[in-house]
């Protein structure tokens, strides 16, 4: 228990620290109201209840599964973004606690902590319209338990598939190919055994075979996790930057971010694992809609506008080993340095993207779907500038700088909000649902190109005002 609260006081020191106790402690608040605001939206445009709480599900589960994408992070970023801290999930060199008790510690640790200081807060933000719809006290308790299972299954699994994937590529890739044969089979449901089944329907069994899951998936992360030593040498083929540099558009400076990410700990993998939990994620919230709606929305426009806007990892990864005030040193300004992290972004984000399009052509028409190669890689575009604009070459101060994310938060909704819209009227009306979100996306991505081009002087002038 000592462990445990003192990794609770790590977390709390380490995010005041980075964001100011003011900015840190609102995040809470900031949660309560976009979620009351943003059920109350849906309540106006006729959505139901049972539909709402089931994206709910989805999106804690997804929020999970990134959480849980610890071991792709590794300490080589967290050094870069903490400077030469050590956390306490990573000590077990120095402190006489094993490996495993750390990670099983840490996974407690981020159940209590995000269930504190995000899921009361979300579920809080939801009570009031919940309550106008008919919701008894008891269910909104068992909304609040079954989300915190929710995160806990997610970030569980996330680290039981990475700790895999350290293990044995072939171990990972094998059970991925099941988990996409029973998606595609239908056979069994695999939403039977999660905590929205027993939301849906609270019994014994549905409860046993919810937390079984969990159970499993808590135990076999910490006990497959290798995590890298650090102590080891290899070799590394230098020919690879000058092979980069020949393809189209290739720069010394684009081909440096690519160069990170793939020799970082997960490689380029975790690009694929980042936005493969988001397409299956949105692939659960298309049949619950249609479930519970009995509505048709476009899975074209869901596909290609939801992968779009998670692509905001990628960016996240092609700048983890950045410290800008290097970038002084060279003979390039900033410009030449964003351009070339918007460069590196898609490069890295729009194949994999795509790939996943062509994936969903299993469950989906091919007509559908094509309007998802348009509007997927302009909401990437979009979100590339946005993010460059807003945070520089520091995306990860969004977690929980409340100002910075409300402003992200504000700018994702111009574009999300519509193409949420679209995608939900393509059943009754698919010719303008379907040119009506190309539009939306092509005005979004030619802003994001001048938020992009803006970025570079911007953020030179803010580096160059506090260099002493």
């Amino acid at each position: 228990m000592k462990l445990f609260r003192r990794m609770l006081v790590e977390e709390y020191r380490l995010h005041s620290r980075l964001f100011g106790s003011t900015r840190f402690l609102a995040f809470p608040l900031f949660v309560a109201v976009v979620v009351g605001a943003g059920v109350s939206l849906l309540r106006l445009t006729g959505t139901e209840l049972s539909a709402v709480v089931a994206g709910l599900h989805a999106l804690v589960a997804f929020f999970g599964l990134q959480v849980g994408t610890l071991g792709l992070v590794g300490r080589d970023a967290m050094r870069d973004v903490l400077g030469d801290t050590t956390l306490l999930v990573f000590s077990a060199r120095t402190l006489p606690v094993s490996w495993r008790r750390l990670l099983a510690t840490f996974l407690l640790k981020d159940l209590v902590y995000y269930a504190a200081f995000f899921l009361t807060p979300l579920v809080l933000g939801f009570v009031p319209v919940a309550l106008i719809g008919g919701f008894q006290p008891a269910q909104v308790a068992l909304l609040w338990l079954t989300l915190v299972a929710t995160f806990a299954l997610g970030a569980a699994s996330s680290l039981a598939l990475v700790g895999l994937g350290t293990r044995s590529t072939g171990g990972l890739l094998a059970v991925v190919a099941v988990f996409v044969a029973v998606a595609v089979a239908r056979t069994p449901d695999v939403v039977t055994a999660t905590p929205y089944a027993f939301y849906a329907d609270p019994s014994p069994t549905t409860a046993v075979t919810a937390a079984v899951p969990i159970a499993v998936a808590s135990v076999l992360g910490p006990l497959l996790f290798e995590p890298a030593t650090g102590g080891s040498t290899r070799r590394i083929r230098t020919d690879r930057y000058r092979t980069l540099q020949r393809l189209p558009g290739v720069d010394g400076l684009t081909a440096r971010p690519l160069l990170e990410v793939a020799r970082s700990s997960g490689s380029v993998w975790k690009v694929a694992f980042s936005l493969g939990v988001l397409f299956a994620v949105t692939a659960l919230l298309l049949d619950r809609i249609v479930a519970a709606t009995g509505l048709a929305p476009s899975a074209g426009i869901a596909f290609g506008a939801l992968l779009g806007l998670g692509t905001f990892t990628t960016y996240n990864w092609a700048t983890q080993f950045d410290d800008p005030r290097e970038y002084l040193r060279y003979p390039a300004g900033m410009a030449a340095v964003f351009r070339a992290k918007f460069r590196a972004h898609l490069v890295l984000a729009v194949p994999t993207g795509l790939a996943y399009l062509a994936l969903a052509a299993l469950w989906y028409p091919v007509g559908e779907l094509l309007v998802g190669l348009l509007v997927f890689p302009l909401v990437a575009v979009y979100v590339a500038g946005l993010t460059a604009y807003l945070t520089g070459l520091s995306p990860n101060e969004l977690l929980f700088d409340t100002l910075l994310f409300a402003g992200f938060g504000a700018g994702l909704a111009v574009l999300a909000v519509p193409l949420l819209v679209a995608a939900l009227a393509a059943g009754t009306a698919p010719v303008f649902a379907n040119a009506a979100a190309v539009a939306i996306a092509v005005v979004c991505a030619v802003v994001g190109v001048a938020l992009a081009h803006r970025a570079g002087p911007r953020w030179e002038r803010r580096l160059r005002d506090v260099e002493p």
